[in-house]
């Protein structure tokens, strides 16, 4: 049996949730036996958000098979927990750059190449490539609102699929805006059916509004609605703001979205078993006491730069039984006068990836902070690279120690490419990307906290530890717990005689999961939760 699609589309404005709501409606469709995967459409020009900055669109999300995609697969993979690939996310830039690789290669056999059939039939290429036989279901994001220029493509091509595919065999769901404005003291359904009417005039009906809105939306209103933009009223559904994020799938399946996805489909399979989803919220519902954890880091102005480091802590948080409190520490403020009066606060710390030399010595000093006085710690990627950078110059006492990154003639290299990969460039070039196993050595925390002999985690990066200072960093007390299989690439440091000193090459965030937290994550917030206690006590 062929794939049923849904495709998410937005208007009035962006950030209103089609992420949230796509991942959401995979999640109820998962807990009625369905085999969902997700996409989403981006209409940027870029192949891929690689290198762009974390400003633009947030962190870049690594898929298993290494492909760098926008941070709504973060979403998608943690409500869904099913590891998504390069299939499930396509850029124009992606699309364009197929189109003119065929036309250069001559297989539109002299034909004028146009949006269409050519775009869209390359996009509609890469809907149908999903359907593989291992899924039911196919939910599609388009990015952007109705209405972009960027979008049209992706629109028409969708539209296409409509009439390709048997109309039970396909759905429309739009996500739109009910503002609340100020003074009148009520939404206003307006905007939704100009977004409506626009996406009308494309030649897509809608089947399902999901309406986002602050407050309840009354059933006048939701007959309005469906009046005006001609949608049955038990298919207006309304979208309200909740405390936490995974509590939205369990509010969409009282408002009926997930019913009337079955109807319209006409799914067999209508009668969900929310049990684990609905016991993890009420868990989350009932943490009382909180701890507070700083992640230092250079793109803090925009807290979706670090949205998986974030979303792993309160999954660390919730295996805990507390609440995390996370504050975003710009390390370009920190100085080593004014680190303790910074970092004080806080029972734990986290130094998180990133590229480029701006910030470095504010990470260093937060390290170094964390290390001396026994602050649980937790390097990631760059964080893991800093850790080594500054124990190699504050225990070794290599004043000049750094990575080839930021100084190329530094005399004590500890970080650096390695002779295989002298030849890359430092933006746009091949880095580790994607899973690759590392082996966890035995009497190791590392070791006591995955109790595995080799894991599986994903990277990000293309500078590594320099193996020449290991016996040296070794016989101090940073120990290699965890490297490649073939030993030649450290992927975990740690300090024996700390309560939680942790780095990693890898990225652990990209595979947390709110019920099935990074392992890593967990064992960071239980240290830092001991902390809290200890420090509560010696105050009493």
């Amino acid at each position: 049996m062929s794939a049923k699609f849904i495709f998410v589309t937005g208007g009035v404005v962006s950030g209103l949730g089609k992420g949230i709501t796509a991942a959401s409606l995979g999640r109820l469709l998962k807990n009625r036996g369905y085999r969902v995967t997700i996409q989403k459409f981006d209409p940027y020009i870029n192949v891929d958000p690689g290198t762009m900055s974390p400003y633009e669109h947030g962190e870049v999300f690594v898929t298993e098979d290494g492909a760098e995609t926008d941070l709504d697969l973060g979403h998608y993979e943690r409500f869904i927990d099913e590891e998504l690939t390069k299939n499930s996310s396509i850029t124009s830039g992606k699309i364009y750059s197929n189109v003119l690789t065929k036309e250069r290669r001559g297989d539109y056999l002299g034909k004028t190449v146009q949006v269409i059939p050519h775009v869209t039939n390359e996009i509609k290429d890469q809907i149908y490539n999903v359907d593989n036989g291992e899924v039911d279901i196919i939910i599609t994001e388009v990015g952007g609102t109705v209405g972009d220029i960027e979008s049209l493509p992706f629109l028409e091509a969708i539209r296409q699929v409509g009439i390709e595919k048997a109309p039970e065999d396909v759905i429309y769901i739009h996500v739109t805006l009910l503002p609340l404005v100020p003074g009148s003291e009520e939404l206003k359904s307006k905007p939704t059916q100009h977004s409506v009417k626009e996406l009308q005039s494309l030649g897509i009906k809608p089947d399902i509004l999901v309406c986002r809105a602050d407050e309840e939306i009354e059933e006048g209103m939701k007959n309005k609605i469906s009046l005006f933009c001609n949608v049955r009223p038990k298919d207006v559904i309304s979208n309200l703001t909740v405390d936490n994020l995974y509590e939205v799938p369990l509010k969409l399946e009282a408002e009926g979205l997930a019913i009337a996805a079955c109807e319209h489909l006409k799914l067999g399979n209508t009668i969900p078993n929310h049990t684990e989803w609905e016991m993890m919220v009420k868990k989350i519902k009932e943490i009382k006491n909180s701890i507070k954890i700083a992640i230092v880091g250079k793109y803090v102005k925009l807290h979706d730069a670090y949205l998986s480091v974030a979303e792993s802590l309160k999954h660390g948080g919730y295996a805990n039984q507390v609440e995390v409190e996370i504050a975003y520490i710009d390390s370009e403020t920190i100085t080593e006068e004014n680190v303790k009066q910074i970092l004080e606060p806080y029972d734990g710390i986290v130094v998180p990836g990133g590229f480029g030399n701006r910030g470095i010595q504010g990470k260093i000093e937060a390290i170094r902070y964390a290390r001396e006085n026994d602050i649980p710690f937790l390097g990631i990627c760059l964080g893991m690279q800093m850790a080594v950078v500054e124990f190699a110059r504050n225990v070794l006492h290599l004043t000049n120690a750094n990575s080839t990154e930021f100084d190329e003639i530094t005399e004590n290299p500890v970080i650096h490419i390695m002779e295989n990969q002298r030849n890359v460039t430092k933006k746009g070039g091949t880095m580790r990307l994607g899973n690759y196993p590392c082996h966890i050595k035995r009497d190791t925390k590392a070791y006591q906290i995955y109790k595995q002999d080799e894991i599986l985690e994903r990277h990000r990066h293309r500078f590594e530890y320099n193996n020449d200072y290991r016996e040296a960093l070794e016989k101090k007390g940073l120990i290699c717990s965890g490297t490649s299989p073939d030993d030649e690439l450290v992927e975990m440091v740690e300090m024996k005689d700390h309560p939680y000193f942790v780095a990693c090459q890898f990225h652990p965030e990209f595979k947390s999961r709110p019920n099935r937290p990074a392992p890593l994550f967990r064992e960071l917030v239980r240290a830092a939760k001991e902390k809290n206690s200890e420090t509560n006590l010696s105050e009493m």
